[in-house]
């Protein structure tokens, strides 16, 4: 196997560090855990057996790491459309929860996630699924 021969700035490791200590995304942590790791001059490949990453990936990050530093390792945007539950949002299906489901023309004493999803649609014009009502729910048990 190669050796690695990216050139590294010379304050790398301290960079790693504070980062590791203001970090608070779990996947990001682990990822400049990998990261410091390899800089400390260990091989990639021992590297992603002990902390149970792909070669591959690995060896992205510290790509990225060479090239742009801290930010490389933080996700990337992606595409895709954007989440129709905003807070206010969520605010509203709290409290259309804790009112009476008969009040609102229900033929049932409790709520069931579509029931939610379609009063909610009444009341603030924003179509959600049956899925996205139990996933906010489920959150916030």
């Amino acid at each position: 196997m190669r050796t690695l021969t990216l050139p590294f700035p010379h304050d790398a490791l301290p960079t790693l560090d504070t980062f590791l200590k203001q970090t608070k995304e779990a996947h990001v942590f682990r990822r400049a855990q990998a990261v410091r790791a390899v800089v400390t001059g260990q091989r990639r490949q021992t590297v992603s057996d002990t902390l149970h990453f792909t070669y591959s990936a690995l060896r992205q990050w510290v790509y990225r790491f060479a090239h742009q530093g801290t930010p490389g390792l933080v996700d990337r945007p992606r595409s895709g459309r954007p989440s129709t539950m905003t807070c206010a949002l969520e605010k509203q299906l709290h409290r259309l929860g804790e009112q009476d489901p008969l009040q609102h023309g229900s033929v049932a004493s409790q709520w069931s996630c579509r029931e939610l999803a379609t009063v909610l649609a009444q009341q603030t014009g924003v179509q959600l699924g049956r899925e996205s009502v139990r996933r906010v729910l489920k959150k916030t048990r």
